[in-house]
């Protein structure tokens, strides 16, 4: 308030500059003589006028400012909340990994960004048993141990997702089939190194067989899981707890 005061104050005082020196060049011009009321009249009047406009003026013109102020406050709130709703709505509840459509969509893109890359498909070995002897909470911590151990096998920068119940993916950013061998192997380990105890005195094994793929650059996403699911399937046939990328040369536990 105290800024509007001084402005508006400074816009007056030079208003009644402006009209004593008109009055200064006006008068004499016309004739007339210099007396109280032409004085008056020059200062007393644009000093009370043009302080009360300009202070109106500035009143609103702070007053919009401010408004604009807040809408580009509110505007930042509102995008940052719909980026928090957006990534939640992007992930799996349980495992905190992209859900299937948002794995798919991110595969896509990073497909065509990347000159190469490796997709794996990670699947739990007989994870219905675990459900049906222990029921659906130790399954879901069975889960949790798994998603940590695929988490610890994979690279910073690799895309993670839960597409199915006990079915993840991940897609190894610019890895070629050596490496991508080396982190499926990595995860395979990491799982079977993991002792789970769904009841006391009691520990039951968790691993998994993975099937993976060498993305070509024209290669579609439905390609590209068919073939990973193929050798995930090789996999599952040939006792489960491998990792597949090479029909030709299957990693074996």
């Amino acid at each position: 308030m105290s800024r509007i005061i001084l402005k508006s104050a400074a816009a007056a005082f030079a208003s009644v500059a402006v009209s004593l020196l008109l009055t200064l060049i006006v008068v004499p011009a016309m004739g007339f003589p210099f007396s109280r009321s032409v004085w008056l009249t020059s200062t007393v009047c644009p000093l009370i006028l043009a302080w009360i406009a300009s202070a109106g003026t500035f009143w609103q013109s702070d007053r919009l400012k401010s408004a604009h102020r807040e809408l580009a406050r509110a505007h930042a709130q509102l995008t940052a909340a719909h980026r928090r709703l957006s990534e939640k709505a992007s992930r799996d509840e349980m495992t905190g990994m992209l859900n299937r459509e948002a794995f798919f969509a991110t595969l896509d893109r990073s497909q065509r960004k990347a000159d190469r890359g490796s997709l794996l498909i990670i699947d739990a070995d007989h994870f219905k048993t675990i459900n049906d002897n222990y029921g659906h909470p130790a399954g879901d911590d069975a889960l949790l141990l798994i998603t940590a151990a695929i988490e610890r096998g994979v690279r910073s920068g690799d895309v993670l997702g839960r597409i199915g119940g006990e079915e993840f993916a991940a897609f190894l950013v610019g890895a070629a089939e050596l490496e991508a061998k080396c982190v499926a192997e990595r995860i395979r380990r990491e799982v079977e190194l993991i002792r789970f105890h769904p009841v006391e005195d009691r520990t039951v094994p968790l691993t998994v067989s993975i099937g993976g793929i060498t993305c070509g650059e024209s290669a579609t996403v439905s390609e590209l899981m068919r073939a990973a699911d193929r050798r995930l399937y090789e996999a599952k046939h040939r006792g489960r707890n491998l990792s597949i990328l090479d029909r030709d040369n299957p990693e074996a536990a």
